[in-house]
């Protein structure tokens, strides 16, 4: 380890050297003279040197001189591909990307590391452009796609569109593959400008029409890993299925509390539970219990290193990849009724206008006493079924003060400026044969409702805990809308009489919430959440605490889901350590080195697993209304381009009307007022119209849907 150490200082040493104010550009040799590097390291230097090079944070010129990239007006970043040949380079210091040419791309594909230079600063409607000089490092080595056989060799298309080119496949490489095989490829050469890439088939996962190919596909492509390693399974072999006694010893005993789970039917992995009673002054006392997964998760094993490496549980829409073993997520972590659970939990006093007056984090067991779903609350609360207020009779006053303190807490909250974005999210119903028999809205209720302000709430006070108490953690943050994509959603939603107010030439999220609420009941009330959800920047995990601008929140984390997301199942570390008072100088220091590295892998595994699950949603939607062609439905105008008008049908799915199919006029696209609008007869589709459409066409292949306007569509 010391080795690795120095070795890691001399690669910042030399860095730091190249990069500082009074360096002028020198070669290898004299580098090695400036810094006194003794002869016999002279391999270790030109080792380290190399490294840097290959990282693109040293750039080696023609006559051999080193350069930092920045003096060239060079920056690293990741290749975003697009099927027509260009793309756009994400820089790594972050802010906005640059557009790359069809020829100046130097080979870069897909997810590539690359060094560029930018050629022409962005403007105010312009991006900045740039060439790529050269690819650091490849971030594609295997492609999913469909194999086609030609004569004596093969090629594969691959699923991914961003992914341009067609990989050719010799016959020693061809795994016995045949035409209508989708296979995953491993790319032996990477070809050049005009050369296709070359590929070996490493497996074959079926024909295309089979059923399960298509999810199939979406897994190994987005390199999901199904099972466990065989160390995994064997770490847990004797795992008991109910908590030991001795476990159960120093902790706040909480089990004579009256304890409830609230979720969705079918879920099996329960990690959060919740009790309310209320204090003699009349305030709240509300306990979020969460299951207590680092007890048996243990920091440096092989199942924490998998867990990690997973970084969430995805939720396809056939199955469910857990993050953890169901032994765990759904068993000895799952705060099943009836049996002794061990917990972390916060309890917090709450005044009656919301505010988290005291709070206790402690470890504690808790006995769930009832499993209770969305629809049995929602009917209590609401419909007050008869036969539900006399099987839950023992609950029903528990959860008429939790309707009552879900109020308070969503007032608090809106009055602050929090955003709710309450875009419909697609429930897909399979068959046996895996085959959508229907798509309709999740519902949301008070139910969903309740369990989110009480998480919010929750997550909020462990947050802003471990802020006061300055321990290793991490947050989770959303920073503000950066000022082009602000620009953009300004205009876009003054064209339907909206408008931002602005102090100080700042905005404050409570305007956004203003105009999401002043939109809310029209037709236009989804398109105007999506553009705002659009413009807003993504959230984040980081070491830092620099608030959440969606909640208007000061301190947020995630701590509510340690079963299936790993940020939550660390901070439950940090607080554990924190509570036994482990968290000495020298521990303080390691975990914070270590945490925004942690931080920025559990994002990016947090992104992977979103366009997973929105790939299948796409798969099965497209797959739905394939057996639709020549029916008609009503719709709504979800996006203008200048290729083609989208339309969205109220259970979710989106198809496009292709301006070149429209001939009964000649269609242009007005990006300004984003409407199109027909020259002879002024006919204009706007964002947010409702239409009539009928199926003209379904590609499987293609992932897309084809509608045409119906006749005499006004």
């Amino acid at each position: 380890m010391e080795l690795n150490n120095t070795l890691e200082e001399r690669k910042k040493r030399i860095l730091g050297y190249i990069q500082s104010e009074e360096y002028i550009p020198m070669k290898r040799k004299e580098i090695r003279q400036m810094i006194s590097v003794p002869d016999s390291d002279r391999e270790m230097f030109d080792g380290i040197v190399q490294e840097l090079i290959n990282e693109g944070k040293v750039v080696e010129t023609k006559k051999g001189k080193l350069l930092s990239p920045k003096s060239l007006n060079m920056s690293t970043g990741v290749f975003t591909g697009h099927a027509k040949g260009f793309g756009f380079v994400t820089p790594d210091e972050g802010g906005n990307d640059i557009f790359i040419p069809a020829n100046e791309t130097c080979g870069a594909m897909q997810k590539d590391r690359v060094l560029y230079k930018v050629m022409h600063e962005g403007g105010k409607d312009k991006k900045a452009d740039g060439v790529i000089i050269k690819v650091l490092e490849r971030g594609v080595t295997r492609v999913v796609g469909l194999y086609e056989q030609s004569k004596g060799f093969g090629f594969v298309i691959a699923d991914d569109k961003k992914f341009a080119k067609d990989i050719f496949i010799s016959k020693e490489n061809g795994k016995g593959a045949v035409s209508g095989h989708k296979v995953v490829v491993e790319i032996i050469n990477y070809g050049e400008e005009r050369r296709n890439p070359e590929g070996k088939i490493v497996e074959i996962l079926g024909h295309v029409n089979d059923p399960g190919v298509d999810i199939l596909s979406v897994i190994r492509r987005f390199d999901l890993a199904i099972e466990f390693p065989e160390e995994v399974y064997k770490e847990i072999e004797n795992l008991e299925p109910e908590v030991l006694e001795n476990d159960k010893e120093g902790r706040e005993d909480l089990r004579d509390v009256l304890t409830i789970t609230i979720d969705g039917e079918d879920a099996k992995d329960l990690d959060d539970a919740v009790s309310l009673s209320r204090t003699e002054k009349g305030n709240y006392l509300l306990g979020v219990h969460i299951a207590d997964v680092t007890n048996y998760v243990r920091e440096h094993t092989a199942l924490d290193r998998e867990a990690y490496a997973r970084g969430t549980s995805v939720y396809l829409v056939d199955r469910v990849i857990p993050m953890l073993p169901h032994k765990l997520s759904n068993g000895i972590c799952s705060l099943n009724p009836n049996t002794d659970r061990l917990t972390m939990s916060c309890i917090m006093e709450i005044d009656l206008q919301g505010n988290v007056i005291d709070h206790k984090i402690c470890e504690s067991v808790i006995h769930s006493n009832y499993r209770m779903t969305y629809t049995a609350v929602r009917e209590i609360l609401e419909d007050k079924t008869p036969a539900l207020l006399e099987e839950y009779a023992e609950i029903v006053p528990m959860l008429t003060e939790m309707n009552e303190l879900r109020e308070v807490l969503g007032e608090k909250r809106r009055k602050r400026g929090s955003v709710n974005f309450d875009l419909p999210e697609s429930k897909i119903i399979l068959n046996e044969q895996g085959k959508p028999i229907e798509i309709r809205p999740y519902e949301r209720s008070i139910a969903t409702n309740l369990i989110e302000e009480f998480m919010l709430v929750c997550n909020e006070t462990v947050a802003e805990n471990a802020y006061w108490q300055e321990i290793p953690f991490m947050y989770r943050s959303h920073m503000e809308p950066d000022e082009e994509k602000l620009q953009r959603m300004e205009q876009f939603i003054r064209g339907f009489g909206y408008y931002l107010r602005k102090k100080d030439g700042e905005i404050h999220p409570r305007e956004i919430q203003r105009v999401l609420h002043d939109a809310e009941g029209t037709d236009q009330e989804r398109i105007i959440t999506r553009m705002v959800l659009r413009s807003m920047m993504q959230a984040r995990y980081g070491a830092e605490n620099l608030g959440h601008f969606g909640l208007a929140a000061k301190y947020y984390c995630h701590f509510t889901s340690p079963i299936r997301r790993y940020p939550d199942l660390q901070i439950h570390r940090m607080l554990k350590k924190m509570l036994h008072g482990q968290l000495g100088e020298a521990q303080t220091k390691e975990y914070n080195s270590k945490m925004p590295d942690m931080a920025k892998h559990c994002s990016k595994r947090e992104r992977i697993a979103d366009e997973a699950e929105r790939d299948t949603d796409q798969l099965k939607k497209v797959e739905f209304m394939e057996d639709k062609i020549g029916q008609v439905f009503q719709g709504i105008i979800s996006g203008v381009t200048n290729w083609g008008i989208y339309v969205e049908l109220p259970n979710t799915v989106e198809g496009m009307v292709s301006l070149a199919m429209m001939d009964d006029d000649y269609y242009e696209f007005d990006d300004k007022h984003m409407l199109v609008f027909g020259r002879r007869t002024d006919k204009t589709y706007r964002l947010g119209d409702r239409v009539t459409v009928v199926v003209a066409k379904v590609s499987k292949e293609l992932g897309t849907i084809d509608f045409l306007f119906e006749d005499g569509e006004e």
